[in-house]
């Protein structure tokens, strides 16, 4: 169970039920800018928090505070140039499923987002139940729910489409930021695979943050177990490694850092037992699923 509160405009989320844990909402889009100011007025809010964790800029990999931190890694990608880009941080292969796309006809642009945009949207996502292994989050949402979800940020957000005989088989969600540019979403109708829609949205964005003169492209966390660590890889992303800082803001707060068991359950899981449940939770999926599972 969680809530939200206001703090100098950003959103926090809070969850937990004993030990109450306050994190940014839009973490990685929205950054701590300012920690001590941000921390005594989240301090003052009439909501209990008792640990509140931020990570920082992933501009700097070097930590900056005297909080107790630990290490996040994130897929960042640094651009210099498309042209440097192209030729030398990815492979032949990567180069070759980036022309395939145009091969085969697909293009991609810019888009508006607008109603007909969120129509394209739903018919990406209602494609298939399931992604990666496990049941997709997205299928089957409403109209209003997903314009919702997507219109976040949108002053500073490009919407990259990628269409094959008119059709929106594909699009990702640029958002930009100071410094880093980061993708929200990125997905593909899994029927249009062969086409390599996916490879060409990641060298749209590219070029758009080489247009922006941006130095950084960021695409999620880099993950323990499974995920999409070597798609990521050959398009050049790397592993950054960002201080995640804890501060506790109250007794309770203190006192589980001390002993520390300030994390989420999940996080103490061992990566080989972790990838076992993958498994399972795929092998699990794909049964309930059936034929509908990819």
């Amino acid at each position: 169970m969680s809530r939200s509160l206001q703090v100098q405009n950003v959103e926090v989320l809070v969850s937990g039920r004993l030990l109450k844990r306050g994190r940014l909402a839009a973490e990685y889009y929205e950054w701590v800018e300012e920690p001590d100011s941000f921390l005594r007025d989240l301090a003052g809010a009439p909501s209990r928090i008792d640990l509140f964790t931020f990570v920082q800029h992933v501009s700097n990999l070097t930590p900056r505070r005297d909080f107790f931190y630990e290490t996040e890694t994130l897929a960042v990608l640094p651009i210099t140039s498309y042209e440097n880009w192209w030729k030398t941080q990815v492979n032949d292969k990567t180069r070759n499923m980036i022309r395939k796309a145009g091969k085969a006809g697909v293009e991609l642009r810019v888009a508006e987002f607008n109603d007909e945009f969120v129509n394209g949207i739903m018919a990406v996502y209602n494609e298939c139940p399931v992604r990666q292994g496990k049941a997709f989050k997205h299928y089957q949402k409403d109209f209003a729910t997903l314009k919702r979800t997507h219109e976040t940020f949108r002053d500073r957000s490009d919407f990259i489409g990628a269409y094959y005989q008119g059709q929106l088989i594909g699009f990702a969600k640029l958002v930009h930021g100071r410094g880093v540019s980061s993708l929200m979403q990125i997905i593909s109708m899994l029927g249009h695979r062969d086409k390599a829609p996916t490879n060409a949205l990641i060298a749209k964005a590219v070029e758009i943050c080489t247009q922006r003169s941006v130095p950084l492209l960021h695409y999620g966390i880099w993950g323990r177990a499974g995920g999409l660590g070597d798609f990521k890889k050959h398009h050049a992303f790397q592993c950054f490694e960002l201080p995640r800082y804890t501060v506790p803001l109250s007794p309770l707060g203190r006192l589980m850092l001390r002993l520390k068991l300030h994390r989420n359950a999940a996080d103490y899981v061992p990566e080989a037992v972790m990838k076992s449940f993958l498994a399972a939770r795929a092998q699990w999926t794909r049964l309930r699923f059936g034929a509908g599972g990819k």
